[in-house]
C-alpha cells in the first residue's frame, strides 16, 4: 500500500471540501440570506446574521484547510503521475468518503443546529433526562397523570405541553387558552417548569426580544435538542451520498438551522452527486490515475470505450451536470422560486439527493409547473450520462437503443399505471390527503369539485408520476403523502428503493442494468437446469458480454446486498426500543425498520411509517443512526470500495 500517495490524495479532498463550505458563508448575511418562513398563527421574516452558522462554517474551513495541508505535507515525497493501482485507488475513495463524511459534520456540530423538540426532566440527584422527540415524550407519559419525582403531571398540563411541542415557534398565553380552554394555561406551565426542583425547565420564556424578535414576545415553547457527533455525521452522510434522509424536524425556522447551513447541506448534494474523485480527476486529471480512481468511485456496470482518455470522460460528466444544475435553477427561478430555493432544489434534483428547504419538500410550492419540471429533470438525472452525451451528439437512436434505459422508462410508466389506476379509487388523490403548504389541505377552486373524475385523474397522474420518479431515481422528494396511499401503492414504491437509476447517472439503489442482467442470468441457468448441455452466451442489446466474470459478479452483488439488507433489519428491531414508536404504531415496527434499512442502504431517503414522507429519523437511538450512516455510504459507492476498508489483509504493503 502506497499510504504516502493516498494521503496526497485525501489533501486535495480536504481542500475540495474547505472551498465548498466557503461558498455557503455569503447566505449567513441578512442581505443574501434574507428568507421568509411562516409558523402556525405566526409569520417571521429572517433579517438577521447568522452568527453560529457563520462560526461552524468557519470552523469546518479552518479545520479542512488544516487537515488537509497535514495530509499533503505527508504525501509530498509521492511522485507526479505515480502509478496508482486498484489497492490504492479503492482506499482512497473510501477514506475520502469518510473523511467527507466527519469533515461535512462539523458545521452542524459548531453552528448549533437544534434538530428536534424535546421535554427535559431533572430529578433531585439525577442528570438531565432528555426525551428526543415527541413520540418518546408521549410513550414515557402515555397517560396522564404521570408522577416524576413526586410531581404530578395532571391532564391539563399534558394537553398543553402536547400542543407546545407541535411547534417550535410556541404559543402566547392568549392562544392556549383559546385552543384548549384551560383559563390558567399560562399558570399552569408555569408551575410544571419552576416546581420544587423535580423538574428541569422545560419551557422557554424569552426575558428580552430584540426588534426583529418582537413577534416572539411572551410566546411558549418547548426545548429544542442541538444536534451532537452522530446525528451531524447522519446529515453529513446523508447529504455526500444523496440519500436525503434527515433528522431535522423545522427546515423552516432560521433560528432552529441556520439559513447558510441549509445551504450547505444542499451542497454536500451537489458534491456527491458528481463524486468527489470524480470532481478531483476533472480539476487535476492525475493522468492514468484518473481511471482507476473513477471506476472505484462510480457504482455499477459502465460502458468501456465511449470516450478516449478518463480524463475527458470526467469534464464530459462534469460540464452535463453543471449545465444541468444551471438550466433547472433557472428554470425554478422563473416559475417563482427565490435564488436560495431554486439553487438548493437543483443541487437536490440532479444529485438525486431530495434535501428541500421546506418541511413539505416540493410540495411547498404547490405548483403543477415545478413539480413536472423537476419530474423530467430527475428523469434525467437518473439517466446514463453517456447516453446524455451522445443525445448531445445528436445520436438519439443510442438512446432508444438502450437496453437500460428502455426499461428504465417502461417500469416508470407500468408503475404509475397502476399506482394511479388504483389509487383513484381507493381516494389516495383526494382533497382530504394532505397536499402541502401549511395547513395540509388543498383549497376549494373557484368551486370547482376538487373530487371530480377529471380533478382526481389530473392530481393521480401529478402525484403518482412524481414519487415513482422520485423513488427509482433515489432523488426522495416528496409532493404528496405516499405513505397514506393503499397497500399497493406504498408496497410497489418499497420494491422501487431496490432498483435505482441508471448505471453512469447520479442515481443511487441497485441500478437498472444489475436488475436485467440478474433477470437474464436467472433465464439462463433456469434452461441450463432442464437443458444442460446447451451453452448460451449472455446478450444485452443482441450483444454477447465478453466479461466472463459479470455473471458471477451480479448473482454475488445481489447475493450481498441482501445479506446486508436482512443482517440490518434484525440489527434495527433487535436495538431499538419500542419507545421508537407511538403507543398505537407499536404493531408496524417490523415494516417500518425493513423500510428505514431500505430506504438508506438504496439512497432513497423517505420510507413509510415512522420514515414517511411527512416524518423523520429523529426518533432513532444513536446505534440505528451509526447503522445508517455505514448503509447510506454503501449505497453511493460500490459495496467492496467501503467492505475492504475493514479488511486486514487490504492495508498491508504488497
Amino acid at each position: 500500500m502506497n499510504y504516502r500517495l493516498v494521503s496526497k490524495y485525501l489533501g486535495v479532498v480536504c481542500l475540495l471540501i474547505a472551498v465548498a463550505m466557503a461558498c455557503s458563508l455569503p447566505w449567513a448575511f441578512s442581505g443574501l440570506g434574507y428568507r421568509s418562513f411562516e409558523g402556525e398563527r405566526l409569520r417571521v421574516v429572517q433579517d438577521f446574521f447568522e452568527r453560529d452558522g457563520f462560526l461552524g462554517l468557519l470552523a469546518g474551513i479552518l479545520f479542512c484547510t488544516v487537515i488537509g495541508l497535514l495530509f499533503r505535507h505527508w504525501g509530498k515525497t509521492a511522485q507526479q503521475g505515480e502509478r496508482v493501482y486498484r489497492k490504492e485507488a479503492m482506499a482512497a475513495v473510501g477514506l475520502s468518503w469518510v473523511l467527507a463524511t466527519v469533515l461535512g459534520a462539523i458545521p452542524f456540530v459548531v453552528g448549533r443546529v437544534q434538530y428536534t423538540p424535546a421535554v427535559k426532566l431533572q430529578g433531585m440527584n439525577e442528570a438531565p433526562l432528555v426525551f428526543g422527540s415527541h413520540i418518546y415524550w408521549r410513550n414515557q407519559w402515555s397517560t396522564p397523570p404521570v408522577r416524576a419525582d413526586g410531581t404530578w403531571l395532571d391532564a391539563d398540563q399534558y394537553r398543553l405541553l402536547e400542543i407546545l411541542l407541535s411547534s417550535a415557534d410556541g404559543r402566547t398565553g392568549d392562544q392556549l387558552v383559546a385552543e384548549t380552554g384551560i383559563e390558567d394555561a399560562e399558570k399552569k406551565l408555569r408551575d410544571l417548569a419552576l416546581s420544587g426542583g423535580s423538574w428541569k425547565k422545560a419551557l422557554v420564556i424569552p426575558e428580552s426580544v430584540t426588534q426583529d424578535e418582537r413577534l416572539l414576545r411572551n410566546r411558549i415553547r418547548v426545548d429544542w435538542v442541538h444536534m451532537d457527533v452522530v446525528d451531524a455525521l447522519f446529515e453529513s452522510q446523508s447529504g455526500f451520498s444523496t440519500t436525503g434522509a434527515t433528522i431535522i424536524s423545522d427546515l423552516e425556522n432560521p433560528r432552529l438551522i441556520p439559513h447558510c447551513l441549509l445551504f450547505w447541506r444542499s451542497t454536500t448534494h451537489f458534491l456527491g452527486g458528481l463524486g468527489i474523485i470524480v470532481l478531483f480527476v476533472v480539476l487535476l486529471g492525475e493522468g492514468s490515475a484518473g481511471k482507476a480512481l473513477m471506476r472505484a468511485e462510480m457504482p455499477g456496470p459502465t460502458k468501456e470505450g465511449s470516450t478516449a482518455r478518463m480524463q475527458h470522460t470526467a469534464w464530459i460528466f462534469a460540464a452535463i451536470y453543471l449545465v444541468l444544475n444551471l438550466v433547472l435553477a433557472i428554470i425554478l427561478m422563473f416559475l417563482g422560486m427565490t435564488v436560495f430555493d431554486a439553487t438548493c432544489h437543483a443541487f437536490g434534483t440532479m444529485a438525486t439527493g431530495g434535501f428541500s428547504t421546506y418541511n413539505t419538500s416540493v410540495g411547498y410550492f404547490d405548483s403543477a409547473s415545478i413539480d413536472y419540471v423537476i419530474i423530467v429533470f430527475m428523469l434525467l438525472a437518473g439517466t446514463n450520462f453517456t447516453l446524455l452525451y451522445l443525445l448531445l451528439l445528436r445520436q438519439p437512436g443510442m438512446l432508444l437503443a438502450d437496453v437500460e434505459w428502455r426499461t428504465y422508462i417502461s417500469l416508470i410508466l407500468l408503475v404509475t399505471v397502476l399506482v394511479v389506476a388504483i389509487g383513484i379509487p381507493t381516494g389516495d388523490f383526494d382533497v382530504q390527503q394532505p397536499l402541502v403548504r401549511d395547513t395540509g389541505q388543498a383549497a376549494p377552486a373557484h368551486g370547482e369539485d376538487l373530487n371530480s373524475p377529471g380533478q382526481k385523474l389530473n392530481r393521480g397522474i401529478r402525484y403518482g408520476l412524481f414519487q415513482v420518479v422520485a423513488i427509482i431515481t433515489t432523488t426522495g422528494y416528496g409532493t404528496h403523502d405516499f405513505d397514506a396511499w393503499n397497500s399497493f401503492g406504498r408496497g410497489a414504491l418499497l420494491l422501487l428503493m431496490f432498483v435505482g437509476g441508471c448505471a453512469g447517472s447520479t442515481g443511487g439503489g441497485m441500478k437498472v442494468i444489475r436488475h436485467v442482467l440478474f433477470v437474464k442470468i436467472l433465464r439462463l441457468e433456469i434452461e441450463q437446469a432442464y437443458r444442460p448441455s446447451v451453452v448460451r452466451p449472455l446478450l444485452l442489446g443482441g450483444r454477447p458480454i465478453e466479461d466472463q466474470g459479470l455473471r458471477k459478479g451480479i448473482l454475488v452483488y445481489f447475493g450481498l446486498v441482501l445479506l446486508i439488507f436482512l443482517m440490518s433489519w434484525i440489527f434495527v428491531v433487535a436495538v431499538e426500543p419500542a419507545s421508537t414508536w407511538a403507543v398505537d404504531q407499536e404493531q408496524h415496527k417490523l415494516v417500518d425498520s425493513a423500510s428505514a434499512v431500505a430506504a438508506t442502504l438504496n439512497n432513497i431517503g423517505p420510507g413509510l411509517g415512522t420514515v414517511g414522507a411527512t416524518q423523520n429519523y429523529s426518533m432513532f437511538s444513536p446505534l440505528s443512526k451509526m447503522l445508517f450512516t455505514w448503509l447510506m455510504m454503501l449505497g453511493r459507492l460500490e459495496l467492496f470500495s467501503i467492505l475492504v476498508l475493514t479488511s486486514v489483509n487490504f492495508w498491508r504493503n504488497r
